[in-house]
């Protein structure tokens, strides 16, 4: 009987020095550990090279864009991945003409960038103004065929649409990453999202019967205002809570809300395989029973 086990990990780290080389050598450093760990698929989290920027509205964080084509980093990061032999995501703020999108690209273990994701669902409220910075992404979402296995990789906020996950899962993702970036929120100390963000990547992986990376970023960071004296910056702590689940959408491994971490966790792909095909979920879909997902209000279909 065929098996393919292949070893995931989740790095946590903080990522809010505005000398990002600082950002850089600390994601070097945590994937060479997770890769001497073992590792094979390493996934960092969101934006991982810079501070969150979008805290607040400022125009002059849209000169951090670069191009995919050429940028200096995605080329250092895919490097990286060659000599280590892993698959890593590698987040990072793209321009393209006069749009931005927040990105990853996809880097295999053999060093080649195989292509790029830009971030579907872009949010929009305190702390997190991301509409001000990032176009909503065209490429529809992505999978990969790489050395591991078949990645799919999507952004933070897109995790929370089911739709993210299960159109993965139809194009054949046998793992799903989810780098992020979340945390505080502005306007309530009190208001914490921690559980409810885990819980619903964990419906993920239950319903299409896939593991789940997710990676945050921990630390707190103050924005820089949007230059308004009236206005003050706002702050925001990222609340960490790494995690990995099995296909059944179990917790096998979680981190702390603070401080550096790596998590791994081995799994076997064609045992997973296995057990979806026996459950029937994608046998017994009715695609044409849902084209009310391709409205916006439940009843006028889109154009």
């Amino acid at each position: 009987m065929n098996e393919r086990h292949i070893t995931v990990a989740a790095v946590q780290m903080p990522s809010g020095d505005w000398d990002l080389q600082r950002n850089i050598d600390r994601a070097d450093r945590l994937i060479r550990q997770a890769a001497a760990q073992g590792a094979q698929i390493i996934v960092c989290p969101e934006l991982f090279m810079c501070p969150y920027f979008c805290i607040d509205q400022n125009v002059h964080h849209l000169e951090l864009a670069q191009p995919f084509e050429g940028h200096p980093q995605i080329a250092h990061f895919a490097r990286l991945a060659g000599e280590l032999g892993v698959v890593l995501p590698i987040g990072f703020f793209e321009r393209a003409g006069n749009a931005a999108y927040n990105s990853v690209a996809m880097a295999d273990a053999d060093g080649r960038v195989l292509g790029k994701y830009r971030k579907t669902h872009i949010p929009d409220g305190p702390g997190y103004t991301e509409k001000f910075y990032f176009t909503p992404g065209d490429t529809g979402f992505k999978v990969w065929d790489t050395r591991f296995g078949r990645i799919g990789v999507a952004i933070c906020w897109d995790q929370w649409y089911p739709e993210t996950a299960r159109s993965m899962a139809l194009m054949g993702a046998e793992i799903m990453c989810f780098p992020t970036i979340i945390g505080s929120e502005p306007h309530s100390a009190e208001f914490d999202t921690a559980g409810h963000w885990q819980r619903t990547m964990q419906g993920h992986a239950a319903a299409n019967m896939v593991p789940v990376v997710a990676a945050n970023r921990v630390g707190s960071e103050a924005g820089l205002g949007n230059g308004n004296p009236q206005q003050k910056a706002l702050s925001a702590t990222f609340y960490g809570s790494s995690f990995i689940t099995d296909h059944t959408g179990h917790k096998v491994a979680e981190a702390a809300r603070t401080g550096e971490a790596i998590l791994l966790q081995r799994f076997d792909l064609d045992a997973i395989r296995r057990e979806r095909q026996s459950f029937g979920f994608f046998r017994d879909r009715r695609p044409a029973m849902y084209q009310t997902l391709l409205t916006s209000d439940g009843f006028t279909a889109a154009r």
